[in-house]
């Protein structure tokens, strides 16, 4: 898995691209960390090139969600290939966090919340 980091207008967004399975998920809980520890307001996961994710994957997210609730910072998820948004779905990780078809949809669903 590899992560690449942008920030605009106050809006971080990693760029994830593999999969993110147990070995990688210590990659990402490391830098979901740094945000938690910047206090990140919105972030933004964009998983347009994630072809996989398990169950350690969903739980470092569901991790940052929780330390992220201390300074009410945002998540949202988007570009899910179907294979991963049927994960989601199935676990129904749909009703925690907000997934849009593109940053756009996604920033704006944040907005709206």
């Amino acid at each position: 898995m590899q992560i690449e980091k942008s920030d605009t207008g106050g809006i971080t967004t990693l760029k994830l691209s593999g999969e993110i399975d147990l070995h990688a998920s210590p990659a990402l809980r490391s830098e979901l960390q740094k945000c938690a520890h910047s206090k990140v307001s919105t972030l933004l996961l964009d998983f347009s090139s994630v072809d996989y994710i398990d169950s350690s994957g969903l739980a470092t997210l569901i991790e940052y969600v929780r330390e992220s609730a201390g300074f009410n910072g945002r998540l949202a998820l988007f570009g899910l290939q179907k294979k991963v948004r049927t994960i989601f779905d199935l676990v129904r990780l749909n009703e925690l966090f907000v997934i849009s078809g593109t940053a756009g949809e996604a920033t704006e669903a944040l907005a709206a919340k």
